[in-house]
């Protein structure tokens, strides 16, 4: 076992990531906490338990593949590494995601060991519309270990467990208020603008839909209709979340529940 972990937000990241030179085992976190039930106690079996279910529900995942998957990699966050490095992205999926990581990691250490760094890039250079770092190859990853890596400290553990106790409430107003008297952010920059993204989507207009559920009912009423095309649009303006085609497509569903698409 090496001394050095890399968690990475996903297995696009994966592919680039070994063609770096860089040291260390890797674990690619397969959860996406940005959807479905979550509970401040992400250490609990509840939690897990809750979370295969409902994978299972929106995505049709067999429970042995969600253990195999997800939860049975958790066990690596508490090897004895002496540092761990978090690849998380801007959007929500990403932030929520890093939000769990750092309370798994958080129950599990002292803080004082391992060293655990972040690396959390919103733009890349000579790239217009930089959607994640899945569409990076090696060096390129390279270069944002070597350039925007930040060790995180007691502050950033303090911001994630209160950003995580807002996010878990699913209360609107809650959310809005911490977001209001919360000025600093310590290294996770990312952050504040992932949680606001969320909260568009916690509040309902009058027709009862969230901030997403609006968005791509427009795109649909302007003539866009073509499912990847749907997404397409929806992926222009919205990146913000960070949604994949699978998440899209449960957004959808609930349109066409309602009779509002087809």
């Amino acid at each position: 076992m090496s001394e050095i972990l890399h968690v990475l937000n996903g297995n696009s990241t994966l592919h680039g990531f070994e063609h770096t030179g860089l040291e260390g085992d890797t674990m690619v976190w397969h959860e996406v906490l940005s959807e479905g039930p979550v509970e401040e106690n992400i250490a609990s079996g509840h939690f897990w338990k809750k979370r295969s279910e409902w994978i299972g529900n929106a995505f049709g995942e067999e429970p042995g593949e969600y253990e195999r998957k997800v939860v049975e990699p958790l066990s690596q966050l508490y090897e004895p590494y002496k540092e761990i490095n978090l690849w998380f992205e801007f959007d929500l999926h990403c932030q929520a995601n890093m939000l769990g990581v750092i309370m798994l990691l958080s129950k599990h250490t002292d803080l004082s060991e391992p060293d655990i760094f972040l690396i959390c890039p919103d733009s890349y250079p000579g790239i217009d519309n930089f959607r994640g770092m899945g569409e990076l190859d090696g060096e390129q990853l390279e270069y944002l270990y070597d350039n925007i890596r930040v060790q995180l400290g007691e502050p950033d553990f303090v911001i994630a467990a209160e950003a995580w106790q807002a996010y878990t409430t699913y209360n609107a107003d809650e959310l809005q208020k911490w977001l209001d008297e919360n000025n600093y952010w310590a290294n996770l920059h990312s952050l504040k603008p992932a949680l606001q993204a969320h909260l568009r989507r916690l509040r309902l207009n009058e027709a009862g839909l969230n901030y997403i559920e609006q968005k791509l009912l427009d795109i649909y009423k302007s003539g866009v209709t073509e499912k990847y095309a749907v997404y397409e649009a929806f992926w222009k303006t919205e990146k913000i979340y960070g949604m994949g085609d699978l998440q899209i497509e449960m957004y959808l569903n609930r349109l066409r529940e309602k009779g509002l698409v087809e």
